[in-house]
């Protein structure tokens, strides 16, 4: 096994997360067979009860794991399926060790940070590194380490340490390091600074770890001056010193590095060479190109009551972003803060109502997505009603689909006091209720999480359609509550569609309004799954009602091929066709413009955190 470690400096949020998703992508198109572990140094033992607003989105994988967002980039760059375990965390780390120590497997020694903790992580890395997560049998050729955090932070110093002697154990030509640094540039001076990355690298150095490449987070390429500053104090040859510039978007990244031969030095490092082959990456050219030429924009009202800080919905944007270009659009995402949409903001803060109002009713489509807790729900089901009574698409995400069953029973069966328990405990009208098999005392990881099984339970609507008219599929859960059983066949009498339900029958999975031209709701989370060249289904039937290209869709629905009968549509009018291919921090794919709107097609003026 080869490994390759992802460590960041000077400052977080630099995007190690894509630097090493885009490394395994280059790797992956040399024909390598790739893996990825994240490290998170702090003492959850998981992403689960975590603030959005603290860590951003959590990453739900099909194993249940709730993990860091970066895996999620993992996935969607190199479509893999992980594992909770290729997240690991300090708390993980010393759980498991108190574990053996309980049970007597250190024989009365003394346990230490070293020699324990860091034989535990290296011993936890050569184990999850050798668990196939593509599909295929027997282990991946390379496994590309992320160490989050940044070298200098004293939670990561145990981490630290672990792949210091990791790579003396594993020896020359099986590790690689990549170390990702800033080169700012001072506007009063306007020249690229060295002196942060020396600094940071040699930091790194004391700490026992050398890197082999430096990829150099920077507005504008770098300088050869300064290339050759940074070699002659980092110890890195010139050849080896990659930039990593402000680009249009994301997919461009596994393109610079290929074009300044990263991975000429990665697998030169790795004693590779002979086995891998030039990188073939012309449908991530051709992807990246496309969505810089995007015009005819679709936009999409985001109602939310984390819409402050865009990570919180990371795998949504992506998921939109992938259907939008599948159907040639621009994507123009408008942040709502569903608690600006309620008539106690009209009170307080007239301008923000009429703001949201303004932006909701500009949309050509509503998004709902998941959420806990009773801030702002009223706010998402005025939403919700607003996209039943005029006729915009709507996509309810979990909470989203609760709220869209709430809406009906108070707008439409006159069930003025309908709610979900989790928002009103003792209400009359419980709607959605508490899951019977979930815990009410301890919060980490006692949802229904993970891959399930929904069964459609009629062929005849947009859902099954988009699917490809299968007689199920598997997605991805986080939910502790769910639609009222009891009330179903009273929803149903009325008109609201329960066409997916779990094994059982009792648990509904995906409603439909089929008098509305899209108007759906799914208790999982599709996003979860959705890639880049293969969209979620669901998102595409949301941005193809918002384009007005639903009725192109639906009729050749056939699962995987949907996306590639839009762009053969778009072909025939002089557009290239999106083939089919391999697809958080690091170069932004859209900036706020301050007036609540985020612009898919960014500028690269900022990196986005």
């Amino acid at each position: 096994m080869k490994y390759v470690l992802v460590t960041g400096g000077v400052v977080s949020g630099l995007g190690k997360g894509v630097t090493a998703s885009s490394i395994g992508v280059v790797l992956k198109a040399c024909g390598l067979r790739v893996t990825s572990i994240k490290i998170d140094p702090y003492l959850n033992t998981d992403a689960g009860t975590m603030s959005p607003f603290e860590h951003g989105e959590v990453f739900v994988l099909d194993d249940g794991g709730e993990v860091d967002l970066d895996l999620g980039n993992y996935e969607r760059f190199l479509d893999l399926k992980l594992t909770r375990d290729n997240n690991i965390t300090t708390g993980k780390i010393y759980q498991s060790v108190i574990n053996k120590e309980r049970k007597g497997d250190y024989l009365g020694k003394t346990v230490q940070v070293v020699p324990h903790i860091t034989d535990a992580i290296q011993e936890w890395i050569e184990r999850v590194a050798m668990i196939p997560v593509d599909g295929l049998e027997g282990p991946a050729d390379v496994c590309v380490i992320e160490l989050g955090g940044t070298i200098g932070d004293i939670e990561s110093m145990p981490f630290i340490e672990a792949l210091g002697q990791f790579s003396y154990r594993v020896g020359p030509g099986n590790f690689c390091l990549v170390h990702v640094s800033l080169v700012p540039v001072l506007s009063v001076v306007g020249e690229q600074k060295t002196k942060p990355t020396q600094h940071s690298v040699r930091g790194l150095r004391g700490l026992g770890l050398t890197p082999n490449i430096l990829a150099c987070r920077s507005a504008k390429v770098l300088d050869d001056n300064v290339k050759q500053k940074l070699s002659q104090f980092c110890h890195v040859p010139v050849a080896n010193i990659v930039t990593l510039h402000d680009v249009s978007n994301i997919w461009h990244i596994p393109l610079l590095l290929r074009d300044q031969k990263a991975h000429v030095a990665i697998l030169k490092t790795l004693d590779l060479q002979s086995v891998a082959r030039e990188p073939m990456l012309e449908e991530w050219t051709e992807r990246a190109q496309i969505f810089d030429t995007l015009q005819n924009p679709v936009r999409i009202a985001m109602v939310g009551k984390y819409t402050g800080l865009s990570d919180s919905y990371l795998s949504v944007l992506k998921a939109l972003l992938h259907a939008s270009v599948a159907c040639r659009r621009k994507l123009v995402v408008d942040w709502v803060a569903s608690t600006d949409l309620e008539e106690t903001t009209a009170i307080e803060a007239p301008e923000a109502y009429e703001k949201a109002w303004g932006l909701l009713r500009g949309a050509h489509g509503v998004l709902v997505p998941g959420g806990f807790g009773d801030r702002g729900v009223q706010g998402k089901i005025l939403a919700a009603k607003y996209a039943r009574e005029n006729n915009v698409p709507y996509l309810g995400i979990c909470l989203g689909m609760q709220i869209a069953v709430i809406e009906f029973a108070r707008s439409v069966m006159n069930l003025t006091e309908a709610n979900s328990t989790e928002f009103e405990p003792d209400t009359k009208t419980p709607c959605v209720i508490f899951m019977p098999e979930g815990s009410k005392t301890h919060m980490g990881a006692t949802m229904r999480l993970g891959s399930r099984r929904t069964y459609f339970t009629t062929a005849d609507c947009k859902s099954a359609k988009l699917y490809g008219n299968v007689n199920h599929v598997d997605e991805r859960h986080r939910h502790r509550y769910e639609v009222n059983p009891d009330m179903v066949s009273q929803f149903e009498r009325t008109g609201l569609q329960f066409v997916g339900r779990d094994e059982t029958g009792k648990r509904m999975e995906i409603i439909e309004l089929p008098s509305h031209p899209f108007f759906v709701g799914v208790q999982f989370h599709p996003e979860f799954k959705s890639r880049p060249a293969k969209p979620s289904v669901l998102f595409l039937g949301l941005v193809a009602a918002a384009s007005k290209q639903l009725d192109t869709v639906l009729p050749n629905a056939n699962g995987n091929h949907v996306a590639n009968h839009i762009t053969r549509q778009h072909s025939a009018n002089g557009c290239a066709p999106l083939q089919n291919g391999h697809a958080k921090k690091i170069i932004s794919n859209g900036v706020a413009n301050g007036n609540g709107k985020y612009l898919m097609n960014g500028n690269g003026n900022g990196v986005h955190n």
